[in-house]
């Protein structure tokens, strides 16, 4: 077992060393990645369809099954931070994935039990009856303790698997740096493999064969994941907590604000003030940035401020390092980026949702047989898209951008959220016009069925879907990818939990923000005069007006990425290992990206 910790391990000439761990790379990603696929097959397993199981088996009315997800799966991603917290400042990232592998098995379980027996969930509607009885308060307490483990479990495992996968490369040599990047990709391609096998055998399994069996097989392949865990546990380089980032943050803050009234030096600020680094951190040493100078003042120096023998501060709420202050800056940096990508998520939310709806009423059957594709199956698309792209992005368009730009990425991080933003525009406005079509075939031609609590069946093939699930999963690889590459790299190392858990916070806010808009547009148009935009019936709805409110946020939203792309300074290292990462080649704009 190999743990990267804060221990001294000897001294030279009068010099520190620590101790560096064997970091084992490429032999333990088996288990991890092993891991990753298994516990992405049984979460995305139950989830990818819950939405469904809500509607039919717990009889709830669309909007409310809507709002449900959104809100648990905003919850599951604000959680993150109390799970970044813990594993940060007292657990780990390797204790604290066992803990929440273990709770989301948990969580499924109970979720399994809520189908296989009868009196957990409602009884079925009798045929051709539109007023289905609805779950009791004891149906409802037992499907949220599944809820409530499930939480807790996506916590701790999404802040953490990341960053623990990426904390197996060696950042100190080229061979680990290129590693770390391409495990970016990799880790996503198998997170998407995941979610199309989920999407199509076991949202099969659910819809056609059995709820009871369809939730009890993505229970098992989740035991799976919690065995690969453990069984490398051995191999593993296991950082060890420092203590909690956030408190550091905090006394930045605090210390800068009693000396706001102090002059910072006008010429070289890292040499004059206090700059003091213990020698057992596990952080890179941060080169001076101009950006946010009144942070600074910090780590001014008075008659007040006393030391300890080493040189460390004896009062961190008053005297703080320069490192402390530029790790500050970094996560403050990162801020307008991150609210950036809130919005964006918006529209992932429409393609996991309202795009089922759309799919229910639309002509799910393959060729002239009765084989239907599952309404939730659809989502696939969106991965295989996004599945067959980042191999293709990483073994032939990387390659040829790096002889162009000569950087390691091929474009800038920020270069690739850009790329992303705006097929998501393209995405919503496709989307629209689609719907428009399937609605008025719907209205105008025969239909070919009837979804029952909906409405009629459009003939139209659920395979026009096709088109803006592609454009979204091809958006998904360059944004969310380089989002999660942005938050690893961009916050100090014993933050990187912390950093993962700002992605997922986004997805929360988004979540919630797509709850919030669904509701809003719901209560605004369902007494006007042209209609309920998020009627239940979708051919009396108007959901391309929608999805065309969508993508003009989105336009909007791509002119404030611009402006803080622009703004945005890469994290730069003294040893110079970011700066190889994350710098254009354009010398004299080295700190800034142009989008």
């Amino acid at each position: 077992m190999a743990e990267k910790s804060s221990s001294i391990d000897a001294t030279e000439n009068g010099f520190v060393k620590i101790k560096e761990p064997n970091h084992r790379g490429v032999k333990a990603m088996p288990f991890i990645v092993g891991n990753e696929t298994f516990e992405k097959l049984g979460t995305l397993g139950t989830s990818a369809n819950l939405l469904i199981y809500l509607t039919t088996v717990f009889h709830m009315k669309s909007i409310t099954a809507t709002n449900l997800i959104n809100i648990f799966n905003g919850t599951c991603n604000f959680g993150t931070l109390l799970g970044a917290f813990f594993s940060d400042t007292y657990f780990g990232r390797y204790k604290t994935l066992g803990f929440a592998s273990v709770s989301s098995t948990l969580g499924m379980l109970i979720l399994t039990l809520t189908a296989a027996i009868s009196k957990l969930h409602p009884p079925s509607c009798e045929k051709n009856s539109k007023a289905c009885s609805g779950p009791t308060s004891g149906q409802f307490a037992f499907l949220f303790t599944a809820f409530l483990f499930l939480i807790i479990g996506a916590s701790g495992i999404r802040p953490c698997n990341l960053a623990f996968g990426a904390d197996q490369f060696n950042p100190n040599t080229e061979s680990g740096r290129k590693g770390t990047n391409s495990f970016f990709n990799w880790y996503y391609f198998t997170f998407t493999f995941a979610m199309m096998v989920s999407l199509t055998v076991i949202v099969y399994v659910q819809s056609s064969i059995s709820w009871a069996l369809g939730l009890a097989i993505p229970t098992f392949l989740m035991l799976l994941s919690c065995v690969f865990f453990f069984v490398g546990s051995r191999i593993y380089v296991k950082v060890l907590p420092e203590g909690s980032p956030l408190t550091s943050m905090m006394q930045v803050i605090v210390a800068a604000f009693r000396k706001r009234k102090l002059n910072l030096p006008d010429h070289q600020p890292w040499d004059s003030l206090f700059n003091y680094i213990s020698p057992s951190s596990i952080n890179s040493k941060l080169s001076y940035t101009d950006q946010f100078r009144w942070l600074n003042k910090a780590a001014i120096k008075t008659s007040k401020d006393h030391l300890y023998a080493e040189g460390s501060t004896a009062n961190p709420w008053r005297l703080c390092s320069m490192q402390q202050v530029e790790e500050v800056k970094c996560v403050i940096r990162s801020i307008p980026i991150w609210t950036s990508g809130v919005l964006y998520y918006v529209v992932l939310n429409q393609m996991s949702t309202y795009l089922v709806f759309q799919a229910l009423q639309s002509d799910r059957r393959i060729g002239k047989t009765n084989f239907k594709i599952p309404a939730a199956s659809y989502t696939v698309f969106s991965m295989l898209s996004l599945s067959i792209w980042i191999p293709i992005y990483d073994r032939i368009i990387v390659p040829f951008l790096r002889k162009i730009t000569k950087t390691e990425q091929g474009i800038t991080i920020l270069q690739k959220m850009g790329f992303g933003l705006v097929i998501a525009v393209i995405t919503m406005v496709v989307s629209a016009i689609i719907e428009d079509k399937r609605r008025v075939i719907a209205l105008t031609r025969p239909i070919v069925g009837i979804e029952e609590r909906k409405g009629g069946i459009s003939s139209l093939s659920g395979f026009w879907l096709v088109p803006q699930l592609a454009l979204a999963g091809i958006s998904e690889a360059f944004t969310v990818i380089a989002q999660v590459e942005f938050f690893y790299k961009q916050f100090p190392e014993n933050m990187r939990s912390f950093g993962g858990s700002f992605l997922f916070c986004g997805f929360a806010i988004s979540s919630y923000l797509s709850s919030f808009l669904i509701s809003i547009v719901h209560k605004v148009t369902r007494n006007s005069s042209g209609g309920n935009w998020l009627d239940e019936d979708l051919n009396k709805a108007r959901l391309d007006y929608f999805y065309y409110l969508v993508a003009g946020l989105e336009v909007l939203n791509f002119g404030y990425f611009l402006v803080c792309a622009h703004w945005y300074r890469y994290k730069e290292t003294q040893s110079g290992n970011e700066i190889a990462m994350e710098q254009i080649l354009d010398e004299p704009k080295k700190n800034l990206d142009v989008v």
